[in-house]
């Protein structure tokens, strides 16, 4: 009985030495079309930064948590900013009321200003009118006082009506430099009324400054506006959050980090093939990436980077001996997002480099 037992034992052990044997010399092989290899999932990482200073006084997120495009993540302290835009807008209004009244008042100069010195011109051209009309009384004057003088000589006209008309010629000559005299002096006043009114129309300018005044005022205002938007920080992305960085409370410096989102659409697996593929493997190649829990459940991907020069495999390889050759990484980027891939996953790469085809589970391929 014991021998039979013995004997069972020894004819097991056989068994499962030989299949041992089996499988190490019928081991599985990447087909020559094919590379495979190990790696993890990266992605380019966005630093949420503040722009401006301030205090945290919101936060709403943690690290893993998801978050949407524009969602408000966290929020600074906008107290001083608030007086600041409160003051503006009081400013503002003081100064589009001093504006309004200014236009008024203006308006009102220049159209008496304008009216005085209308006025004076109509009042020089009666003026003129008369003096025209009183040069023409002298030489009629003159006409008559020359026909007098002829009628004297002849005796047909007394000397006392000779007397008479000279005395009304020279009267009406005082009459006409008195004319002259108040011409000149009403050009004068019309040189002061034409004077104001251009002083008046200059006047405008102040409207000007006024108005350019106003426009500093609301460039600041529209410049704090903008300020209190930024320190509500938004996310730029659909994504979620891989490390939060910054707590409520805390006062930041200008551009000083919150948090570093990813955009699930931006992952990408990092592999490092060695020098013999570097040349085979070209930018566009199609691939797939396989993760451990999901053996048969390929993600379709394309080679979207080749590193230009070799580097040292990283030392998460587990071995000593991998880890000091030489290799080039190469990212492949899923055609779609996968809700599967998270970052720092360790994954399977496959790359096709010839003519075949891709595999539809990892169990196809030897074990890395």
């Amino acid at each position: 009985m014991k021998k039979n037992i013995l004997a069972i034992l020894i004819i097991g052990l056989l068994v499962i030495s030989g299949v041992l044997i089996y499988k190490k010399l019928n081991t599985k092989k990447v087909p020559p079309y094919l590379v495979e290899a190990v790696g993890v999932v990266d992605g380019d990482l966005i630093n949420l930064n503040t722009k401006y200073p301030g205090r945290i006084i919101k936060l709403s997120v943690d690290t893993g948590d998801r978050v949407k495009k524009d969602e408000i993540i966290a929020k600074l302290d906008d107290k001083e900013y608030i007086k600041k835009l409160d003051a503006l807008n009081y400013e503002i209004k003081a100064k589009n009321n001093e504006l309004n009244f200014t236009k008024i008042k203006i308006s009102k100069s220049i159209e008496i200003a304008k009216n005085a010195y209308l006025a004076k011109q109509d009042e020089l051209n009666a003026l003129n009118a008369d003096i025209n009309a009183l040069k023409a009384v002298i030489a009629q004057d003159k006409r008559d006082e020359k026909r007098i003088a002829s009628l004297v000589k002849r005796n047909m006209e007394k000397h006392h009506t000779l007397e008479l008309s000279k005395l009304k010629t020279k009267t009406d000559i005082d009459k006409l430099k008195a004319l002259f005299a108040k011409r000149e002096a009403l050009n004068k006043e019309i040189k002061i009324y034409k004077q104001k009114y251009k002083i008046a129309v200059f006047s405008k300018d102040n409207i000007k400054a006024l108005q350019n005044g106003i426009n500093a005022l609301k460039q600041k205002r529209d410049e704090i506006k903008v300020v209190l938007n930024e320190l509500n920080i938004k996310s730029p992305i659909n994504g979620y959050v891989d490390t939060k960085i910054a707590n409520i409370g805390e006062v930041l410096g200008a551009g000083m980090p919150i948090a570093t989102l990813i955009n699930p659409s931006n992952l990408y697996l990092k592999i490092y093939v060695n020098t013999i593929y570097t040349g085979k493997i070209k930018l566009g190649d199609k691939a797939e990436i396989f993760l451990d829990a999901y053996p048969n459940r390929p993600i379709q991907a394309i080679v979207s980077k080749i590193a230009k020069k070799a580097e040292f495999t990283p030392k998460e390889v587990d071995v000593r001996a991998d880890r000091i050759t030489r290799v080039y990484a190469i990212r492949l980027k899923p055609i779609k997002p996968n809700p599967l891939l998270k970052l720092g996953l360790p994954a399977t790469g496959v790359v096709l480099i010839g003519n075949g085809s891709l595999p539809k589970s990892l169990n196809e391929l030897p074990e890395l």
